[in-house]
């Protein structure tokens, strides 16, 4: 009998090609971010190819001459697909793999793809699923030739080829299941919402391009334990933590999916839910990485991303990370940010600027009291160190002195 081939056991050996409209456009970087990409999605990039067009070819992405000397190179190297760095239209995705012979795969599948593998919540694995659904939906007649091919690898994780078979019809009623799922765990989000602003708890939502150091960030503050990797989009799903600030004030830091240039309009619209949580915060904590040469390009996708989620209003604290690593003669500033401070997760550089900047936020978001209470309110007192911060407690003949910083909304009651 045949031996069985374990079709993981196969490394993945891909071309990447691009194309480059102008001078400037910075398609080589991308070019490189795209070797990241394919390499977390567990392929090897053998050679990178990029043609200089006016435009990209409306019906085979690249022109013929190229994609002649694209097939050539893949059979010289033994390569098993190409990866472009564009979204495909479902035309282009058909007659390249004509032309080619060969799997074809574009930016989106692959970012897919690394979110299929790294979604580990219920909540994770809808939205993963409904950006794929809805993205192959559009595609079902293109990927249909190749199905025989796809077989392993990266590119097909998730719906398998049976539910890619299914007519769209059927593939519309997944998706409808699948927002009415999605519908139902942002119930649950809205109502821990709700219940953040009832207890008066300011909220600072992280965010940032993908490997920046977010994650880290939160477990070196938080101990907060979420996987933490030198890779792109090693952590999917949000983690909220308590953070407990030198001056006994309190503040829940959310840690958020990274942002990347080129990001799949489909993984947004699933995302939408947990990205919010950067909209309906009080700080946005934008973490860059200073060591990263493209850090420039990488703040500007993050802003980007988060105009478009309608972020807008909110106190932007910088945090220039990865200090130990980055050139100390480059300039490190953020015009569109309140605040900047400079930090190494890693090593823990910074933090007493970082948590020291966090509390004057929190005491310049509240209002100063000064006053006297009598012995039978002493319960209001529990309400201003739970909600506030306590800065003097004196108990007098008249009653207890009271000086502290506490949140406007909470005035009232007291």
């Amino acid at each position: 009998m045949a031996e069985l081939i374990d079709l993981k056991d196969i490394e993945e050996k891909v071309i990447l090609i691009a194309v480059s409209i102008g001078d400037g456009d910075g398609t080589k970087a991308s070019v490189d971010e795209l070797e990241e990409l394919v390499k977390t999605a567990g392929a090897v990039t053998v050679d990178k190819m990029i043609q200089n067009r006016e435009r990209v070819h409306p019906g085979t992405y690249l022109g013929k001459g190229k994609i002649q000397e694209v097939k050539e190179r893949a059979w010289e190297l033994g390569a098993t697909g190409v990866v472009c760095d564009d979204e495909l239209s479902p035309a282009q995705l058909r007659n390249l793999e004509q032309e080619l012979d060969m799997k074809v795969m574009d930016r989106t599948m692959v970012i897919l793809d690394i979110f299929a593998s790294r979604a580990t919540t219920r909540e994770g694995k809808i939205q993963v699923e409904l950006a794929q659904l809805k993205y192959r939906s559009a595609r079902l007649v293109g990927l249909r030739s190749s199905l025989s091919r796809l077989g392993g690898g990266i590119g097909t994780r998730g719906p398998g080829e049976k539910k890619l078979e299914m007519d769209r019809r059927l593939i519309h009623d997944r998706i409808g299941i699948l927002k009415s799922e999605l519908d139902d765990v942002k119930r649950h989000r809205e109502v821990a919402r709700q219940q953040r602003d009832k207890n008066h708890v300011t909220v600072a939502a992280i965010v940032g391009y993908t490997n920046a150091g977010k994650s880290t960030l939160l477990n070196q503050l938080t101990d907060a334990g979420i996987l933490a990797e030198d890779k792109l989009f090693a952590t999917l799903d949000p983690t909220t933590r308590n953070l407990n600030l030198p001056g006994g004030q309190q503040i829940l830091l959310t840690d958020t999916v990274g942002f990347i240039r080129k990001l799949p309009h489909h993984l947004i619209e699933a995302f939408k839910s947990t990205l919010e949580e950067a909209k309906y915060s009080d700080v946005i904590l934008h973490v860059v990485d200073a060591s990263n040469l493209h850090m420039e390009m990488q703040m500007y996708v993050v802003y980007d991303t988060l105009r478009e989620l309608g972020v807008s209003d909110k106190i932007v604290v910088t945090v220039f990370n990865k200090m130990d690593a980055a050139d100390p003669n480059t300039t490190l500033r953020d015009i569109t940010s309140d605040y900047q401070v400079k930090i190494s997760a890693r090593t823990g550089q910074g933090f007493d600027e970082l948590l020291n900047l966090l509390e004057t936020i929190l005491r310049n978001q509240k209002i100063h009291l000064e006053k006297v209470y009598s012995y039978n309110e002493a319960g209001k007192i529990q309400l201003i160190r739970k909600y506030g911060q306590l800065l003097a407690e004196e108990y007098r003949d008249d009653g207890i002195y009271v000086s502290a910083y506490v949140p406007s909304e909470l005035l009232a009651n007291l």
